[in-house]
């Protein structure tokens, strides 16, 4: 299936973060950690940790820029991968841990008062509007993160792909990079896709 989001901004701050944003705030509850978790995720390695753990996946690099976002599961095929699209960046096999049934795209700002009040608010408002969120079964996924150019009627348009892959257990790390850069320019519709 196919679940896709238009206009969707980084809020200014260079990064989208995904996660089962419930799952996210037991990880940071479970390991003590501040309710400003973007002071915390900056100064300390418990970002690294999340990670490793599969409570988040942090995106970053990203332009200020409007942009589809796509939630991508079989049978469906990104559409990134189409020959009329512009495959930039593609970064494979991260892994993301689902507890409460969700995952939601976000950002950097929602860190800064990570707490059970913000994160209940932050998931109505999500509920009420056309926010980057989907319902998804309990467990491991393979997430693959494709950001580049999609062919529409009135041009190229910004684009990321979250290819989400269900597994039995834990991905092994394959081509995961957390320091890859996702940033697009127009410039890049005059290369090559990757």
């Amino acid at each position: 299936m196919r679940h896709e989001f238009t206009e969707v901004l980084n809020d200014l701050i260079d990064y989208f973060l995904l996660a089962d944003i419930r799952a996210l705030l037991d990880f940071s509850v479970q390991k003590g950690l501040p309710a400003d978790l973007a002071t915390e995720f900056t100064m300390t390695e418990s970002a690294d940790r999340a990670v490793e753990a599969g409570a988040l996946l942090p995106i970053p690099g990203v332009e200020n820029l409007p942009y589809t976002v796509a939630f991508v599961t079989a049978p469906d095929e990104p559409e990134l991968l189409a020959p009329t699209s512009h495959l930039v960046h593609r970064g494979d096999a991260y892994a993301l841990h689902v507890e409460h049934g969700s995952l939601e795209l976000f950002t950097w700002h929602i860190l800064g008062e990570f707490t059970e009040s913000t994160v209940g608010a932050l998931l109505e408002r999500y509920r009420q509007s056309e926010r980057p969120r989907i319902a998804i079964e309990n467990g491991w996924y393979r997430v693959d993160v494709l950001a580049g150019w999609l062919a529409r009627d009135d041009g190229p348009e910004p684009a990321f792909e979250l290819v989400l892959t269900p597994a039995a257990a834990k991905p092994a790390p394959q081509n995961t990079d957390l320091g890859r850069r996702y940033a697009l320019s127009a410039t890049d519709l005059t290369r090559p896709s990757v």
